[in-house]
Order: structure tokens, then C-alpha cells, then sequence
């Protein structure tokens, strides 16, 4: 593939605020985007061409294969049909399997493993008759997880007892994975983007804070050592190269207390997480991933300063006080389009700075005025 220039169209399958940002991020460098969603009011329409269609609409994925010179994808669960329509007409980046293996867990885990990446000690479980003994081999706690269609928390049940197990996977029906609880110490990621021409470049590496499931914030430089940074991007390039990724991938990892650390979930695309290196200098995670996909050179997407993310979470009464969280220094807002559902991840802050003391106080008082707690 030969880089394509400005000019030309990417397409997008998912028009959610990934899609958004992605498009944002093509239109600065000359390109035209459009994408397929069947939602009427998806967030990328007010900045790209919508194709209003089901994914399985063979018209609509025609349509989009004729107008794009590139296809993208800014979310995993789109039914594998449409991909295979697609990439049978236009080069789509990642690959479908990249997709096949980030959303089913089973695979994910078998695939991390093939790659030499440590994982979490967990069993594959299909019936009621593998959760016998699976709790006690697993250290007493764990982690039951749906195969599929889990995120941001959901589908997810701790378990400490074979009751609990036993009542989760009755609940869930579906094929499960029970991963060993892990006593991590922080949680991070790291981002890969790889071009068709195996040219490669490298997030920095984020520290990660959860909460009910959902990130909550993110911050770089991450604290941790240099041991855990090289592993970090060490397990990037092996998978990357392992899955022959071409786009973007980003791992999410656990750091234990000895410095190992171990992949927890994977997904090829552009992250929450990443959100901060829009503000933070140098390439941001959306332009690495339209770089990726239009085989432009690759460079490393470290920031250049440090920067936090903190989400901004639909309400249920009280509004975010908005003049207050752009009134915190080094503050950058990004709004959705989205409409306020409780719960429902609206916008996030960015904050960036030279002085990393900067960026911890400013993150304190934004985590204050949008959660009212501060995360350690």
C-alpha cells in the first residue's frame, strides 16, 4: 500500500465519540471521512458524512466500501459478516481478526499466550461441571467474565465462593472465563500503531484509575519503573507483530508488586485512556491510528508533557459546574454531543502542563468537582 494522500476518504464503522475524535483528527490532515452507524444521533455526525444503516445492511456497507479508500473501526462488536463484506471490497485496517480475538475472551487469552504475554492463571468455562474445582485452583478469588460483550465493568461478577461462581455463570448463560483475582498495584496501558508497511510507533505509558468498572482517570507519566515500562512496550511490539496488526492497539496491563506484570484485556483501537495525548504535545492517539491506516511514517506518540484525563459522566441532578473545570489551569474540555444519561460517559477534561505538580493538583480539584473524591 502506497501512503494515501490528503484528499482522499477514510471510512469509519461506529460513529460514537471515538469516531468523533478520529474524524476530527483526519479532517486536520486532509482527509474526507465517513462512516456507518444506525444510530440517529451518533456523535460523529456533526463532523462526518452518517451512512444511517445496521451493520448488516449490504446496501450501506457497499455504499461505504465505494466511497472510502480506507476503512476503519472505532469499536470491537460489529458482526464478523460486515467485515468480511467489507475487506472483500476495500482494504479495512485493523484486521478482522484483531477484532475476532479483542472480543472474545477465550481467544484473547489464548492469543496473548501464543504471543509470549503473561496473563492472570484463569479456566475457559463452558457448563456448570468446569466450575468444579476451578474456584479453589484460582486461589479462592476471582473474576468471572462473559466471554463476550463485556465492558466497562459489565458482565463481570466477583466471586469468592463455588455459590457465588455457580449463581454468576447461571445468570450470565453464556460461555464464561474465571480469571485469578490479581493483587495489582497499578493498573496501566500502552498503545501500538503499525502501518502497512510495518513501520511502528509507541504511546507513553498511562496510569489507570477505575471505578464500578468505569476509567475514572488517567495520567501521564505513569508511576512506575523502568522495568515495567520497557516489559509494557516490549508485550506491545510482540503482540502487535504477533497478530500482524495494521492500525492501532492498546493493552491494558496489571503492574504487581515485584514489577512483573501481565496483560489484563486488549483492543484494537484507539482507548479512553488515550484521550490525553490530544492536549499533551506531539501526535495524539487518533492521528497515530489515521497514520496507521493511510501508511504514513510512524512515530512515537509519548507526550511531550505531562497530562491527566478525567471522564465527565452523565448526571442525575446537580450539572457539571462547566466554568469551574475550564477555569483549572492547564485545562482542556471535550464534549460528546451526546445527550446526558446518568452513568453515560458525556466528555472528558484534559489537563497539560510542563510541571507534573501542576497537572496532580489540577487533576485533584477536577476529580473534586466531578466525582467529589480524589483518587490516590
Amino acid at each position: 500500500m502506497n501512503p494515501l494522500p490528503p484528499g482522499s476518504t477514510i471510512g469509519f464503522l461506529g460513529g460514537g465519540q471515538l469516531a468523533r475524535m478520529l474524524a476530527m483528527a483526519a479532517t486536520s490532515m486532509g482527509y474526507r471521512t465517513v462512516f456507518l452507524e444506525p444510530d440517529p444521533n451518533a456523535p460523529a455526525r456533526e463532523v462526518s458524512q452518517h451512512i444511517q444503516a445496521p451493520y448488516t445492511d449490504e446496501a450501506a456497507l457497499a455504499k461505504l466500501a465505494e466511497l472510502a479508500d480506507v476503512v476503519t473501526l472505532e469499536f470491537e462488536n460489529v458482526p464478523d459478516g460486515a467485515l468480511n463484506f467489507l475487506e472483500s471490497r476495500v482494504p479495512v485496517y485493523p484486521q478482522a481478526q484483531a477484532f475476532r480475538v479483542s472480543r472474545n475472551r477465550i481467544l484473547e487469552k489464548q492469543t496473548l499466550v501464543d504471543a509470549g504475554l503473561q496473563v492472570a492463571p484463569y479456566r475457559v468455562i463452558r457448563s456448570e461441571t468446569d466450575l468444579e474445582g476451578a474456584l479453589a485452583e484460582m486461589g479462592g478469588k476471582a473474576i468471572l467474565k462473559t466471554a463476550e460483550l463485556g465492558y466497562d465493568g459489565k458482565g463481570q461478577a466477583r466471586v469468592s465462593s463455588d455459590q457465588e461462581a455457580l449463581e454468576a455463570f447461571r445468570q450470565f448463560r453464556v460461555d464464561c472465563v474465571l480469571e485469578s483475582f490479581v493483587p495489582f498495584v497499578r493498573e496501566i496501558s500502552v498503545q501500538i500503531a503499525r502501518a502497512p508497511s510495518g513501520y511502528a510507533g509507541l504511546s507513553g505509558i498511562v496510569e489507570n484509575v477505575h471505578h464500578q468498572g468505569i476509567l475514572k482517570r488517567s495520567i501521564f507519566p505513569a508511576r512506575v519503573s523502568e522495568k515495567v515500562v520497557n516489559t509494557a512496550r516490549e508485550f506491545a511490539v510482540k503482540l502487535a507483530e504477533h497478530l500482524n496488526l495494521v492500525g492501532l492497539l492498546t493493552l491494558e496491563l496489571f503492574v504487581l508488586e515485584d514489577d512483573s506484570v501481565l496483560v489484563n484485556e486488549i483492543a484494537p483501537r484507539v482507548h479512553n485512556s488515550g484521550h490525553l495525548t490530544m492536549n499533551g504535545g506531539g501526535i495524539s492517539q487518533f492521528e497515530a491510528q489515521i497514520r496507521a491506516v493511510t501508511d504514513l511514517p510512524q512515530w512515537d506518540f509519548e507526550p511531550f508533557m505531562a497530562c491527566s484525563m478525567v471522564n465527565i459522566l452523565g448526571w442525575e441532578k446537580i450539572e457539571p459546574e462547566w466554568d469551574a473545570l475550564t477555569g483549572i489551569q492547564g485545562a482542556h474540555l471535550h464534549l460528546y454531543g451526546k445527550a446526558n444519561r446518568p452513568g453515560r460517559k458525556i466528555g472528558h477534561l484534559n489537563i497539560a502542563h510542563y510541571d507534573p505538580n501542576v497537572v496532580w493538583g489540577s487533576t485533584k480539584i477536577a476529580e473534586m468537582l466531578l466525582f467529589g473524591d480524589v483518587s490516590p
